[in-house]
């Protein structure tokens, strides 16, 4: 399968290209287009959080046992006296960082159900319900945020396929069909439950239809051509 370096710069990539498109077109402004390029780069991420010794997964379970942490001191801080606040800070990390954090790797299995399309499909979507109804971010905008972490963790799971090809000597490796998945017959059940929470994300989530017509609307894309095609032509003479 692909490395970290490998998955980081296609989700950088991919996202980053259909970004600048996205945010020429007038269809974001320019912190929406960088807040979109983040979301697929970690999109480009998160299929490996299943794996103990990933890159990603320790990165995330450091910024989640700092962040636990100082939440917990920030919501307590005029009850505590300095000492109490320090233990609770190294509380808190502690508790995620190795607690969370070693459960989490217990239940998980490298390439299991978290490395499969469905897993992904409620990733973005549970971040587009959470910009919309949470942070109150409009519809066309959440969606474009959870369909660039959609992009990118597609992006991963692709590479990885890619990578199961041996093609100097023309055959398949034991890891093809493991990354790119949307069920697994061993896993039957934990599938039943994901695809029920999916459902239950795509019957809540924002309205799709504003985002749809904004990204088919002609007119977008012939402002975009407007702006590219003389500068082809240009360059051509």
């Amino acid at each position: 399968m692909a490395n970290f370096k490998t998955h980081l710069t296609g989700g950088f990539a991919v996202s980053g290209v259909l970004g600048l498109i996205t945010y020429k077109a007038g269809l974001v402004d320019a912190q929406q287009f960088l807040m979109c390029v983040l979301a697929g780069t970690v999109g480009g991420l998160l299929p490996d959080i299943d794996s103990d010794n990933s890159t990603p997964i320790k990165m995330g379970f450091d910024f989640v046992s700092l962040a636990t942490a100082f939440a917990l001191v920030i919501h307590w801080r005029s009850e505590l006296s300095l000492v109490s606040m320090i233990l609770l800070w190294l509380a808190g990390y502690g508790f995620v960082r190795y607690g969370v954090f070693a459960i989490f790797t217990r239940l998980t299995v490298h390439r299991g159900i978290i490395h499969s399309v469905p897993y992904m499909l409620v990733l973005a979507l549970g971040l587009t319900c959470l910009n919309f109804y949470i942070f109150d971010i409009p519809a066309i905008i959440s969606w474009f945020y959870g369909s660039f972490l959609l992009l990118g963790s597609l992006v991963h799971l692709g590479l990885d396929e890619a990578y199961s090809v041996d093609l100097l000597n023309r055959r398949l490796k034991r890891s093809s069909g493991t990354a790119m998945k949307f069920y697994q017959d061993s896993q039957r059940y934990y599938y039943l439950g994901l695809y029920t929470i999916l459902l239950i994300f795509i019957f809540i989530s924002p309205p799709f239809e504003p985002f749809f017509e904004k990204l088919t609307d002609p007119i977008t894309w012939w402002v975009l051509k407007d702006e590219i095609l003389p500068q082809v032509l240009m360059r051509n003479i």
